[in-house]
């Protein structure tokens, strides 16, 4: 695992039956495992298999809402971001007018990749480096060799496609799908489900924050198991010395963040969420006094997860490019006043990111024993673990849907 510094079909499964390996029939139940106290995981060749991956691309990440770029980095019209999801590359880019669109990043032309770099900038197009076809912001065919002699043609048949996009926390969430899932059942609805409401996430005023700090960390591992590993605090004690130093309560293998409302409070002598437990920043604006000194973390299935402290946000982005390959970018964000004042960050930024680290080992860690015999009918849960069972259901039952 390495890490930089950056500015920016229906069939069943290969190597099944069906029903799915972890479903009993099309229920999506858990297998037994042999004693009461543990639950089935599921079978290793769900994390190595490239035919799965391929079919996750295409129900999971093609089909259901998928956080893509902090909107101000997409700072004035013109300004673009490509990301990858599932198997498509996306561009997203603001209008004359200042509004976000999102398109396939391929040309109608002949299916050239119109943007080649991650980011960038352009004065009123996007224009395909191959055969020079040119296009709005707004994705219309505006220009092209030789199009005035070709009269016939409809400019408008043959825009870019657009990705449906939703603006929410500072993020431009993209779907692919021609029917979109409802935004509020199934994101939103997870802020609810983890804090009882969507106010209690509202108050973090995400949107106004900005951001103090990117990382991004390309890790040799699944996603799901980068999934499970943030669902769980059973291996906290274990690699978080200085987490378990600021949340006591986590050094337990409590999973905390799946009682609805409940926040990990803050050790005794502890100042901030800060690597040394040392003072943070000033309480964000709006935050209830039951919401200071206290940790909450939600899951945005599939790839998305918020960790909220006082003082700051702290959001990652998963991007699975292969069944063993994940990248993960991590924000940090603070009032915009913290950063205009120049105050060091580092003690803030290091806790966290020591966290992610030390998750992401564990998951490289983890990774080839997907592939071992002794792991071919899987792992099991502990009791605090039994949630990711839950997980387990979602995403095998997301893998049954018919195309």
């Amino acid at each position: 695992m390495t890490t930089q510094h950056i500015p920016g079909t229906a069939a069943p499964l290969p190597g099944t039956a069906d029903p799915l390996p972890g479903t009993a029939g099309h229920t999506g139940a858990p297998a037994q495992a042999p004693d009461p106290s543990l639950i089935a995981t599921l079978p290793g060749h769900f994390y190595t298999d490239p035919g799965i991956f391929r079919q996750e691309q295409d129900r999971i990440f093609e089909s259901l809402w998928f956080c893509a770029v902090r909107c101000d980095d997409l700072a004035k019209p013109g300004a673009f971001r490509t990301v990858q999801i599932g198997r498509e590359s996306v561009v997203v880019t603001r209008n004359r007018h200042g509004e976000l669109r999102a398109f396939l990043n391929i040309c109608r032309h002949r299916g050239a990749r119109l943007c080649v770099e991650a980011a960038g900038e352009v004065r009123r197009s996007l224009q395909c480096p191959y055969h020079a076809w040119t296009y709005d912001l707004d994705g219309k065919l505006i220009a092209a060799p030789n199009l005035t002699s070709m009269a016939d043609v409809d400019r408008r048949a043959y825009g870019l496609r657009p990705v449906q996009l939703r603006e929410w926390l500072g993020y431009a969430w993209l779907c692919l799908a021609d029917e979109p899932p409802s935004f509020e059942d199934t994101v939103i609805g997870a802020a609810v489900e983890r804090l009882g409401d969507v106010a209690s996430l509202d108050r973090y005023r995400t949107t106004d924050l900005a951001l103090g700090k990117r990382i991004t960390y390309d890790v040799k591992a699944n996603w799901k198991l980068i999934v499970e590993n943030f669902m769980e605090c059973y291996h906290c004690a274990t690699i978080h010395p200085e987490l378990t130093d600021v949340l006591p309560e986590f050094a337990d293998g409590f999973a905390a963040q799946y009682f609805v409302g409940h926040g990990a409070a803050f050790g005794e002598g502890v100042k901030g969420f800060t690597v040394d437990g040392s003072a943070g920043f000033g309480r964000l604006d709006g935050l209830l006094d039951e919401q200071d000194r206290r940790y909450y973390a939600i899951t945005v299935k599939p790839t998305v997860f918020v960790n909220l402290v006082p003082d700051h946000v702290i959001l990652h982005r998963m991007f699975p490019l292969s069944e063993d390959r994940t990248v993960v970018e991590c924000d940090w964000l603070y009032a915009p006043e913290v950063l205009a004042s120049g105050v060091d960050l580092s003690r803030s930024v290091e806790l966290f990111h020591r966290v992610n680290v030390q998750d992401f080992e564990a998951c490289e860690r983890t990774q080839p024993a997907m592939s071992s015999r002794a792991y071919r009918q899987g792992g099991v849960l502990v009791p605090s673990e039994h949630h990711i069972g839950g997980f387990h259901r979602w995403v095998t039952e997301r893998l049954s849907l018919t195309s």
